[in-house]
């Protein structure tokens, strides 16, 4: 067995800045070694401490130092401080016990006497770390004088060496049997009279897994007092009945009643173990509720915001399964009792799981309790994620109203109150829905026009402006509407002409002229991946005039023609409804006349030197345009207007729907269980035991993966599996081969790496040195070891990984060879690269999200498209099969053939870094079908390594291999 294959039991702590003896000195120091022989011998308690401390660091080392055992027998082995003790039960663990043909060594004799002794001690803690360092023993010799004393220490008055003598009876019956055959009966009877909870726990533990119908056993005399026991022992007890019932499906009505008890214990970890059990072993709807009540009442008591998370996960967990939904669809209030929390992401995933459960049942008083939960946002301002949350509740009850149309009037007059709000998101969300809504349900128009109309003049957005506007302009459909509106926008005005009257106010103040400066340009995205241009102006007016001003008017003279070109579009809208309403020619003629005079005294603003910025070209074309069709009022005019806008709206709203319920079927299809005609029906009765034990171990899963061992299930593809990862770092004909298997952790990464003695010399000291490019951090340094002629060691590394770059291993492997003068040897190693993709998901976000994260995020790389591939659909797909991207273009908005592609994407790392993309691609039809596809990505990040590192990821992947 190689240094590296035995087990380790303990670590020690090594100073970083602390520098091990050299070679030299090391080999000068133990030749007689005066270095410790003197302390230990001669020196007080304290100095023989520190050299004890030195000889178990230099062993760890890997030091032989066989001439110190008899040393430290004879000097400080009959000490009786302590610290001594404890570092000896270190030493004693790991100094070589056996001679190179196998034997125990001689002095081992009067160890082992020394710690009988110790067995024997007054002291409780004495005693109790003597009983722990004998689980660790490997050596059947040494621990046979050993076993009576061990024995009595389970008669010992305090708990703590109880507890340590039974897990010592354990480990020694479980390696070496036959020195205690009589273990299990042993226990048992311990565990019928002994009353502390730690030693109960301990006892029963061992029961389990060395004798488990004694433990049955026990549990039978007992099962109707579980309750009353302690939470350590509880959690044993639920592991038993889990793995009893897993094997034996016949004993799950025996036990399920304790689960049903142990569901009301004080112990929040009992209760989340007895859930999670209580539904693997039924799946009645009476024992789904209860589990589900269980993990509601966790999170909601529980304050570690992981804790919540963790459990809403089960509670998402059970959902999935068709018929557990059900049985949740009654809980979703008692699930909303979770929103009293304020952390935002527990919020979002409540909502999320409550949205997924709403039923025509329950939509009502979900829609009550959401309505609640915004006004209370509306109250609260002081903790920063009020308003994404309002955002959230927004949307939950945006898709409630579009899956209950019944709801919908009960929501919109709430949520129109927001239209005003400051936070501009909130209100752009609240704007969306009032948009479908009154597209949709034609009965809600008129309540929707009065809201709007009523929350009009207060909007402090100018963006959230320009939409109020549109959905006036498009559906006040009665001439007392019309009049209204019209009545709003000259409030929202003020007086007119704009020019003459700002110059007179202007004239009365005389103040002098204010400066205006300009903030940096800003590039945002447009829909057709193209750039447009936003600069921030900042003005140093008072603060007292701003406020005067009418909305509408402040937006004008703050430069934004955008809402004056809406505005236009709205009057024009309302001015031919109007004309179509009205008979009378001289109330068309003024109604007209005034809509005109507005646009044109618009113009006029824009043209002088009052705005902060000019009006730009476009608004002024689109001005002149509802002026022209307004003079004109031709009927094709009327028709593009009043109904191609909204026509336009109706298939976009459609398209949108169409493409929702296709992703819902989708998602119920993968959770629907298919079965086909053919396939054989399993009875639980009928099914013999090896088939049951089969199933997955939920304790060993959720073992594995705190340990990081999550077995992730492997592609039908063979090269997808392990030997994929495995990495050559040396060459065949080196001295020493080498390869490394890569696993990749959540947060960090395991080197195992193959180390392979290919000469006929003896490897002293042969030691794996790396070190790391890029956002890596060694964890440890692996330890020194010996290598046989054509031997082989595995050595482990751990690295870990702090954000999404990529990163480079790089090394050595350095050694001695046996005998021979020449200084140490190196073998360079090959350098490993950490892929990216393994810490990149696919994620989704809103148009708005995207833009507003495409303005922020300061890093950008542009990658020029260099590829072999000929279709533009073809390219997309496998950028996206390459990067782990999800794309946020609609399908519909990519299919069909026009020559030209434009797509953004988006992914998120599993360390909460935003990646987007921009995909701008186009088919050169000039070159001839078999082109291939030219253009550009520009990839968005925050940080340099995440858009360096994708950019080179997407180089690299470009091109198709040929198969």
């Amino acid at each position: 067995m190689t240094a590296a294959e035995n087990v380790c039991y303990t670590l020690i702590n090594v100073p970083m800045d602390s520098e091990p003896p050299s070679e030299i000195s090391l080999k000068n120091d133990l030749g007689n070694l005066p270095h410790f022989i003197s302390p230990l011998e001669k020196g007080d308690v304290k100095l023989k401490t520190e050299a004890l401390k030195k000889v178990i660091i230099m062993i760890l080392n890997g030091e032989k130092l066989p001439g110190l055992l008899m040393t430290i027998i004879r000097f400080v082995l009959p000490l009786q401080d302590h610290t001594i003790k404890k570092l000896l039960l270190v030493f004693w663990e790991i100094v070589p016990k056996t001679t190179p043909d196998g034997r125990l060594l001689q002095e081992m004799i009067l160890v082992c006497d020394a710690y009988r002794k110790d067995l024997q001690h007054p002291n409780e803690f004495i005693r109790g770390s003597t009983l722990r360092f004998l689980c660790k023993l490997k050596e059947a010799e040494l621990l046979e004088p050993l076993m009576p004393a061990i024995r009595a220490c389970l008669e010992h008055r305090h708990s703590y060496v109880r507890r340590n003598a039974v897990l010592a009876i354990y480990t020694i019956y479980r390696n070496f049997e036959h020195l205690i055959p009589d273990a299990p009966e042993l226990i048992h009877d311990f565990l019928v009279n002994e009353k502390d909870a730690s030693c109960k726990r301990n006892a029963f533990m061992m029961l389990i897994h060395a004798d488990q119908d004694r433990a049955l056993d026990y549990l039978s005399t007992c099962i109707d007092q579980v309750q009353t026991f302690g939470d350590i022992l509880q959690l044993v007890i639920v592991e038993l009945i889990y793995k009893v019932c897993h094997a034996n499906p016949s004993e799950r009505a025996r036990f399920i009643r304790c689960i049903y008890n142990l569901l009301q214990s004080s112990s929040p970890a009992v209760k989340y173990e007895a859930a999670g059990t209580l539904v693997t072993l039924s799946s009645a709807p009476t024992a789904i509720k209860a589990a589900a009540q269980c993990y509601i009442d966790l999170i909601i008591k529980e304050s570690d915001n992981n804790v919540k998370l963790i459990v809403l996960d089960r509670l998402i967990e059970l959902k999935e399964h068709p018929s557990h939904e059900r049985v949740l669809q009654d809980l979703v209030m008692d699930i909303l009792r979770v929103l009293s929390t304020p952390d935002l992401e527990v919020r979002k995933k409540t909502l999320q799981l409550a949205l997924d459960l709403v039923s025509s049942r329950n939509v009502e008083e979900l829609v009550i309790v959401l309505k609640k939960e915004v006004i209370k946002t509306n109250n609260v301002t002081e903790h920063e994620d009020t308003d994404k949350y309002r955002q959230l509740l927004v949307r939950t009850l945006h898709s409630c109203s579009v899956r209950f149309p019944d709801m919908a009037a009960n929501v919109i007059p709430v949520l129109m109150e927001f239209l005003s709000d400051n936070n501009e998101a909130a209100a752009a969300d609240v704007l969306e829905f009032v948009r479908e809504a009154i597209q949709r349900f034609d009965n809600l128009r008129p309540l929707i026009v009065e809201k709007m109309l009523e929350v009009f003049h207060a909007i402090k957005s100018v963006k959230i402006y320009r939409g109020a506007l549109w959905i006036l302009g498009e559906y006040c459909s009665t001439k007392e509407d019309i009049q209204s509106v019209m009545t709003e926008v000259r409030r929202s005005l003020g007086e007119i002409p704009i020019v003459e009257s700002e110059i007179k106010k202007e004239a009365g103040e005389l103040k002098p002229e204010e400066e205006v400066s300009v903030g940096p340009a800003q590039k945002l995205v447009t829909e057709m991946g193209t750039y447009a241009t936003q600069s921030a102006l900042s003005s140093s007016r008072p603060a007292k005039k701003e406020e005067d001003r009418p909305p509408l008017r402040g937006f004008l003279l703050d430069g934004d023609f955008f809402v004056a070109a809406s505005l236009a579009t709205t009057l024009t809208k309302i001015a031919l409804r109007y004309v179509s309403l009205v008979q009378e020619k001289k109330k068309q003629n003024s109604f007209n006349a005034e809509a005109m005079l507005l646009m044109a005294t618009i113009l006029h603003l824009g043209k002088s030197s009052l705005p902060k910025k000019p009006i730009t070209d476009d608004d002024v074309d689109r001005i002149s345009l509802c002026l022209k069709v307004l003079s004109e009022c031709s009927p094709l005019m009327n028709d593009i207007f009043n109904k191609e806008c909204r026509q336009s709206l109706s298939h976009m709203l459609s398209a949108k729907l169409e493409e929702e319920k296709l992703s819902q079927k989708k998602e119920s299809e993968k959770r629907n269980v298919t079965i086909q005609p053919d396939d054989p029906i399993s009875f639980m009765q009928l099914t013999a035991k090896n088939e049951m034990s089969s199933k997955e171990d939920q304790f060993q899963l959720s073992l594995l993966a705190a340990m990081g061992n999550t077995q992730r299930k492997e592609a039908a593809d063979p090269l997808a599996s392990k030997l994929n990862k495995v990495t050559q770092l040396t060459g065949f004909s080196d001295p020493v081969y080498a390869e490394a298997y890569v696993h990749v952790n959540q947060y960090d990464i395991v080197l195992d790496v193959l180390v392979v003695n290919q000469t006929s010399d003896t490897l002293q000291n042969c030691t794996l040195e790396l070190a790391t490019l890029g956002d890596l951090k060694l964890v440890e340094k692996p330890s020194p070891l010996t290598l046989a002629p054509h031997d082989f060691a595995n050595i482990k590394a751990n690295v870990k990984v702090a954000s999404t770059e990529n990163g480079i291993i790089f090394g050595n492997v350095v050694y001695d060879v046996s005998g021979a003068a020449s200084d140490r040897n190196c073998v360079v190693l090959s350098d490993i690269h950490i892929d990216i993709m393994d810490y990149i998901q696919p994620a989704s976000c809103t148009d708005a999200e995207f833009r507003q994260m495409w303005a922020e995020f300061e890093w950008e790389n542009k990658v020029t498209v260099n590829t072999n591939i000929i279709d533009l659909n073809e390219y997309l797909q496998h950028i996206l099969k390459s990067t782990n991207m999800k794309c946020l273009t609609p399908e519909k908005a990519l299919s069909g053939y026009c020559g030209f592609m434009a797509a953004n994407l988006y992914a998120r790392s599993i360390f909460g870094e935003d990646a987007l993309a921009n995909v701008s691609i186009e088919k050169p039809i000039h070159l001839g079908p078999e082109a291939p596809v030219t253009g550009h990505i520009r990839i968005r990040a925050k940080s340099q390594g995440m858009a360096l590192s994708l950019g080179d990821k997407i180089n690299l992947s470009q091109k198709k291999t040929s198969l």
